[in-house]
């Protein structure tokens, strides 16, 4: 840029990947392509706000024509991390490349151990120890956690454990409770999961809903990040979604959880009308869990309308000195075998009302250019050990 922005929004879009990266096949993901096969599925498809950023210019999608003059600047960029999680992607984002990936517990669930101790601690059986979906495991074992006091306990191809519990019978205090519990043991190395996650629901069988109290009980990152330089240089760092949990609060000034993925934009809109210094930082997770790992290509098309409308909203409302980015953690293509993430590309999408219009910009190695460019904008290092090249003189 020619001059200095007061004000980045970063805007992840949960698992919207582009197609996959050279390494899928590692990782089991070969042909993954969540934007393509959606288009590819869908009949009707209407984004008009992200066509105008030069989305399918820089990814061929069916029903959406490329811009002949984009306004922004579009590229794709590559995880160097060894890994395709929620974690893993965003602290990528912000600097920090994971070498080790995070342990999953997905062909045979937690080990005999870890329920023994888990069970004493908390003084409930537990039912469930394995990789299901949430849904699913809800409508088979929820009637007995409430009638018999046992606790479901599950995992997913995700380095996660997950509890259920009802927010009437159990409590929602007494849920985090056990959450804090599960962290507490789940830190030996053998056992380390990236994430506990509460999962509170209410209802009455067979008509059982998970309710939007939800809360991610994460590792620290390893070591500081873009966003602890940030704060403690002053600026403002404000987190929407899941982005308080993913980095276990580290360098977030200000937090605020959203009950969806629209309700995030809309708080992400309210703060576009306030005057903070430094950056709002966006997770949009409903991609993800409503529709990606329930293999809903049409629903993901529908949410991916849905945010185009406030998208254009937020656009109308952002100032001069404002940059937008908009990307993506890792993949979910709706179209793919099982439930988990994939290994994909993910898109960079860079705007500002300043800008005189967009063109591509050469695909990157890793998601850290982010966190690099929003440092050199700022004019602070990045932090000692942390990965990224900043691209902001290519924004212009």
């Amino acid at each position: 840029m020619d001059r200095r922005l007061k004000r980045v929004f970063v805007i992840v879009l949960d698992s919207m990947g582009m197609g996959a990266m050279a390494d899928a096949a590692r990782f089991g993901d070969e042909g993954a392509d969540t934007l393509g096969h959606i288009s590819q599925t869908v009949e009707h498809f209407y984004i008009p706000n992200l066509a105008s950023l030069g989305l399918a210019n820089l990814k061929s999608l069916k029903q959406v024509q490329p811009q002949e003059h984009p306004l922004g600047y579009y590229a794709a960029l590559n995880e160097k991390s060894n890994g395709k999680d929620t974690m893993t992607g965003h602290w990528e984002m912000m600097g920090i490349e994971t070498k080790k990936p995070f342990i999953t517990f997905t062909e045979h669930g937690f080990p005999p151990e870890l329920i023994a101790e888990l069970e004493k601690r908390c003084g409930r059986k537990i039912i469930g120890n394995r990789a299901e979906s949430g849904t699913k495991i809800l409508e088979e074992l929820g009637e007995q956690e409430i009638r018999e006091g046992k606790l479901i306990v599950y995992t997913s191809a995700d380095s996660v454990l997950q509890i259920c519990g009802n927010e009437e019978t159990m409590g929602l205090e007494t849920l985090y409770h056990y959450c804090e519990i599960a962290r507490e043991l789940t830190m030996r190395d053998e056992w380390r999961v990236g994430r506990v996650i509460a999962r509170p629901f209410v209802g009455k069988y067979p008509d059982y809903q998970r309710t939007p109290h939800r809360h991610d009980f994460s590792l620290e990152p390893p070591k500081p990040t873009m966003l602890d330089v940030l704060a403690e240089k002053g600026f403002d760092t404000i987190g929407v979604g899941k982005i308080y949990d993913i980095f276990s609060g580290e360098g977030i000034t200000e937090f605020q959880k959203s009950q969806s993925s629209v309700q995030g934009m809309d708080q992400t809109i309210e703060l576009a009308g306030r005057d903070f210094h430094g950056l709002c930082f966006v997770n949009l997770v409903d991609f993800d869990v409503l529709w990606g790992h329930r293999r809903d290509p049409v629903g993901y098309a529908r949410e991916l309308e849905r945010f185009d409308v406030k998208l254009g909203e937020l656009m109308k409302v952002l100032r001069e000195d404002d940059l937008l980015i908009l990307t993506a953690d890792h993949g979910n293509d709706p179209t793919y075998s099982g439930t988990d993430h994939t290994r994909e590309k993910v898109p960079f999408l860079a705007w500002s009302p300043s800008m005189r219009g967009g063109e591509k910009l050469a695909e990157s190695e890793n998601f850290a250019v982010i966190g690099a460019t929003i440092a050199e904008n700022f004019q602070v290092e990045m932090p000692e050990g942390t990965i990224g090249t900043s691209i902001l003189n290519k924004l212009k």
